[in-house]
């Protein structure tokens, strides 16, 4: 079971506040930038980002039906800011995968810990991932 939607709702108030400024440089972090499927408002969460591959891989700590991620699989991408950098990615896919492969060992073993077992994919729409991310 992914972390309640409880603890999600603080966050967004207050950790989400402070961690974003930091998780746009850190590696392992990275802020989706995305806009509201109603509002059209501009939004930004700090998220967990693996580089797998030639891809973007979030780890869903919340779950897949958290508002952030709706809004991402609605508009068919979003911008992650990555150690700096802006990277406007597309094709969202969901998926679940229990054994977290392509997770470095030390979050899959966290990831599983506090049971996540999905995940949103996205390519970036230029250049390639940056390494560990």
């Amino acid at each position: 079971m992914p972390i309640p939607l409880a603890v999600g709702r603080w966050n967004r108030v207050g950790f989400n506040r402070l961690s974003t400024p930091v998780a746009r440089h850190l590696p392992g972090y990275a802020v989706v930038h995305h806009r509201g499927r109603r509002s059209g408002r501009a939004y930004q969460t700090p998220v967990n980002l693996f580089r797998v591959g030639d891809r973007y891989v979030i780890a869903l700590t919340y779950g897949p039906q958290t508002d952030w991620v709706r809004n991402v699989l609605a508009a068919g991408g979003c911008t992650i800011e990555t150690r700096g950098r802006l990277v406007p990615c597309g094709r969202p896919q969901l998926y679940r995968d229990a054994e977290r492969h392509g997770i470095r060992p030390v979050e899959r073993a966290v990831l599983g810990w506090i049971g996540v077992q999905d995940f949103l994919e996205l390519v970036p729409l230029w250049g390639t991932p940056e390494p560990n991310a």
